[in-house]
């Protein structure tokens, strides 16, 4: 019966809800916790769809590519090492709409590895071995909206899985500045 009821429940949210989707691509600076390393800089695209509960409380699931590393010096080498991973990032946000053109947001998002990048002088690799192949995050942010469908918005990811490079407890913390055009 519980289930019947939750079942119920979301198909009414879903067919009363207004809803619209969207583009999203912006910059990103990412970079480890517990490290030393330096920020590294990348982009981040992808869509959403934002399905509006209320006046004041909005669902939005996506899908975006996202790049996240960190730049480093290698002590022994003193080379310069660029390390560039690149996930398929599912964010799941609840927006809470305080003033017309404002919300705020958080929600989890999932992310699965893709692809590696570690570029030190003579010596590529691209094996993702080193690294684990899933993320778990925590999104928080803010958003503008502007008129003709366009939007910006600032937002952290937290992660809060290791990604448990080469063994050492990292967590990808990244922050994204992104530009979205909304299709009604």
């Amino acid at each position: 019966m519980r289930k019947i009821l939750i079942l119920f429940f979301v198909l009414g949210f879903y067919f009363t809800a207004e809803a619209q989707f969207g583009i999203r691509a912006g910059f990103s600076s990412s970079n480890f916790s517990n490290t030393n390393f330096n920020a590294n800089p990348g982009f981040h695209f992808g869509g959403y769809y934002t399905i509006l509960a209320s006046e004041f409380i909005s669902v939005e699931p996506g899908i975006q590519f996202s790049q996240k590393g960190f730049e480093t010096v290698d002590p022994p080498t003193a080379n310069d090492v660029d390390e560039r991973l690149n996930y398929l990032d599912v964010p799941l946000l609840l927006r809470l709409n305080f003033l017309p053109a404002v919300n705020v947001f958080a929600g989890p998002q999932f992310g699965a590895l893709i692809s590696r990048q570690r570029t030190e002088e003579g010596n590529n690799q691209t094996s993702t071995e080193p690294v684990r192949g899933y993320d778990i995050s925590g999104v928080v942010g803010l958003q503008a909206l502007f008129p003709a469908g366009i939007n910006l918005q600032v937002s952290y990811d937290l992660g809060l899985t290791s990604v448990n490079y080469f063994g050492q407890d990292a967590n990808n913390q990244v922050l994204k500045l992104s530009i979205a055009y909304d299709f009604n």
